[in-house]
């Protein structure tokens, strides 16, 4: 065989090998949409409203939506001066038409409001719900950010962060979306944040909105300005990845933490599709005999990415990782606790897209008040948890190896 004739098979059968693959994986989750028709989730337990006084302001965790939206929507009520608002899923439905409703009313009584959505996670949402007064600011991210700079990987992460600011006296950030169905159907967590964390929270809505406002307007929009000094809370910090400037701080503060863990690692996460470094992150702390534990779901909204994960499970179940598979219901949730004193609660997942190409935002907390009310709630959904054994997932069958094997190279993009 000629060289030229080489390539040219080789070319064609890399073709059929990526092509059987995305079919697999189309195919796959038509399956998954067409089984879940009709099919509403289960009650799940969920923990009340709990705050912590964590240096000279609190945090207050919430494992449900309504408990959340109903906070929210009082702090935007009670608006004298400026609200922030940004989320990367707003749907048109009751929930979302509250939260519009509110941020209108707010700006009518005078208040400057300043709302960001992520356009392409918000495509099915009628045009109509996304027409605003013009009241109100908005920058709409736009679904494709690179213009012609289409060579830029910089510009391709989604807005993918949650964050409400009001009066820089209170502030919302966790993994929840705005929509009817977060409010009870999913399990998901959230933290509001009083005292000198609030600054550090508006910071992060003000730079990503200055890095982008001429996507709103044109040249001629003003920048949101800060007007007063931060003040440092050293056990509350903020990591924000921020594609645009090539920052990803996240993962390093995740590695981080685990490489110093001596007593256990509990982390609950929607999509964990981690890199190789971060598995043998989490199987060294096992083998130091730190109690490492993964909550993920049972069944996600995203087929795919399940399957894709369940990639890894070997290798972490071999090395003593405990993983439990939260059932009945979503869980999206994005937290972490770390020896009874470290905790993060976010909006970044642990897979690529969130740890090496969204815009994510995190904070990261010292403090043992906020890590014991996470360990509980951990131990909670663990009690609606099935856990997996290493015999349950060696004997699974052999159609479930085959396509865990086939869609495993597409980790990378996922």
């Amino acid at each position: 065989m000629t060289p030229a004739r080489a390539l040219t098979a080789a070319r064609r059968t890399l073709l059929s090998v990526v092509g059987f693959q995305l079919a697999l994986a189309v195919a796959l989750s038509l399956v998954d949409s067409y089984r879940r028709r009709g099919k509403k989730p289960k009650p799940f337990p969920v923990t009340p409203p709990r705050t912590v006084e964590v240096g000279e302001g609190t945090l207050t965790t919430y494992t449900f939506g309504t408990d959340l939206y109903d906070d929210m929507l009082a702090a935007i009520d009670g608006a004298k001066k400026q609200v922030l608002f940004e989320t990367y899923i707003w749907k048109g439905d009751e929930v979302g038409e509250q939260f519009k409703t509110a941020l209108i009313r707010a700006a009518e009584r005078g208040v400057e409001v300043y709302c960001i959505y992520d356009g392409f996670a918000n495509l099915v949402v009628s045009p109509r719900f996304k027409h605003f007064p013009h009241t109100l600011k908005v920058l709409r991210y736009p679904v494709w950010s690179a213009g012609w700079r289409f060579w830029d990987l910089r510009r391709y992460g989604r807005d993918h962060r949650k964050i409400l600011v009001v009066d820089e006296e209170v502030g919302f950030v966790g993994g929840y979306n705005i929509g009817s169905a977060y409010a009870t159907e999913w399990r998901d967590t959230h933290v509001r944040i009083t005292g000198p964390g609030v600054w550090d929270l508006k910071r992060a809505f003000a730079d990503f909105w200055n890095l982008n406002r001429r996507k709103r307007i044109g040249r001629s929009e003003r920048p949101l300005l800060l007007e007063t000094a931060s003040v440092w809370e050293p056990r509350i910090r903020f990591a924000r990845n921020v594609p645009r400037l090539w920052m990803f701080p996240i993962r390093s503060m995740y590695l981080e933490a685990i490489n110093r863990a001596t007593r256990n690692i509990w982390m609950t996460h929607a999509y964990f599709i981690p890199d190789q470094d971060f598995v043998d992150s989490l199987k060294e702390a096992a083998g130091r005999g730190v109690d490492v534990r993964l909550l993920l779901p049972l069944k996600s909204n995203h087929i795919v990415a399940d399957w894709i994960s369940r990639g890894y499970f070997s290798q972490l179940l071999n090395a003593g990782v405990r993983i439990f598979r939260f059932r009945d219901a979503m869980v999206h949730a994005k937290t972490s606790t770390i020896d009874g004193n470290w905790s993060t609660v976010g909006t970044a997942n642990v897979d690529r897209l969130s740890l090496q190409g969204n815009y994510e935002i995190n904070v990261e907390v010292i403090d043992e008040s906020l890590a014991t009310v996470l360990e509980e709630i951990f131990v909670r959904d663990e009690s609606n948890s099935l856990e997996l054994t290493s015999q349950e997932w060696e004997a699974r069958d052999l159609h479930r190896k085959f396509t865990e094997f086939v869609l495993a190279p597409l980790r990378p993009l996922l």
